[in-house]
């Protein structure tokens, strides 16, 4: 049987840029078996595939693969897949005002609401409630700057400091003075082995930094790890709540709400632009909103055997 699929770059308005999700729209009759082959085949950070619900309007089930195993959560995927509903006639788009839409993922309902101009999504925003976890234990300056690559020096310890955030999955969060340290980090394995980093738990390192070249963003950030190749620069959308968790962690933020943007990449690598709000109350838990545009860079056909 063949399905219809669309390649997506999410979080720009520039094709070529961004992140590239592939999204399903209509999904029925694949099973898992099939969508972690298909995944593989693509060979894209995300694929997803959505089912829509009989009986509830603008609700769809959705399942998301990386080429190698199921994801239970994650924010590009949202983005994508409300563009690619709106554009292929799955979803009635209100010009006067936005239109909801609900994605059931395997960690619960996320709500998104796409905006519209023309009968064309403009920007989707998506909404999370996270319980953030926020711990002081962290390897010395002296041992980051040994598996990052960089210079102790420039490790921000004046108005930010390093901290380890989870709102699901920990992260080691690594503040920088600069833009260039971000992206010049390079991660060194054998250094990290023989620090105290792995007792952390956390398996990604995100790199912040509050000055960034371009004038459309807040913030620059960056992935790297023991599981990321020393020249790649994954897609952040999952580490947004760690983000905000991490900024609303320091006194000098005063209760309020926040609103944000911040880039991942430069002009050399798939840029993206993402839009944070966050609630700060000073309580357990935290509402975020994560919104961004996407461009069709793709669409096709795939021939899938019935199982």
């Amino acid at each position: 049987m063949y399905y219809t699929y669309y390649i997506a770059d999410v979080f720009t308005k520039t094709i070529f840029n961004g992140a590239q999700v592939a999204v399903f729209p209509h999904a029925d009759g694949l099973n898992k078996k099939q969508m972690g082959f298909i995944a593989r085949e693509l060979n894209l950070t995300e694929t997803v595939f959505l089912s829509k619900s009989a009986d509830k309007d603008n609700f769809f089930r959705m399942h998301i693969f990386s080429p190698k195993e199921e994801i239970d959560v994650a924010g590009h995927p949202i983005i994508a897949a409300a563009y690619v509903l709106g554009i292929c006639g799955s979803l009635e788009l209100s010009n006067d005002s936005y239109t909801p839409v609900i994605f059931q993922q395997n960690s619960g309902a996320v709500q998104a609401n796409v905006s519209s101009v023309k009968g064309v999504p403009s920007f989707i925003q998506y909404t999370r409630v996270i319980s953030p976890i926020v711990d002081y234990f962290t390897p010395s300056e002296a041992e980051l700057a040994s598996f990052l690559g960089i210079d102790a020096a420039y490790i921000d310890n004046k108005k930010y400091s390093t901290r380890l955030v989870s709102c699901g999955v920990p992260y080691l969060v690594v503040p920088t003075f600069y833009y260039e340290t971000l992206r010049e980090a390079k991660f060194d394995f054998a250094a990290w082995t023989q620090s105290i980093a792995p007792q952390t738990a956390a398996q990604e390192i995100l790199l912040v930094s509050p000055k960034t070249p371009a004038q459309d963003s807040d913030f620059a950030v960056r992935l790297v790890g023991p599981n990321i190749g020393v020249h790649d620069d994954p897609p952040v959308g999952s580490a947004i709540p760690t983000l905000a968790a991490f900024l609303c962690s320091f006194d000098h933020l005063q209760k309020g709400t926040y609103t944000f943007a911040v880039e991942r990449g430069d002009e050399n690598v798939r840029r993206s632009v993402l839009n944070m709000e966050m609630d700060h109350k000073g309580e357990d838990t935290m509402t975020i909103r994560v919104g961004g545009e996407a461009v069709k860079a793709a669409e096709g056909t795939m021939f899938i055997p019935e199982a």
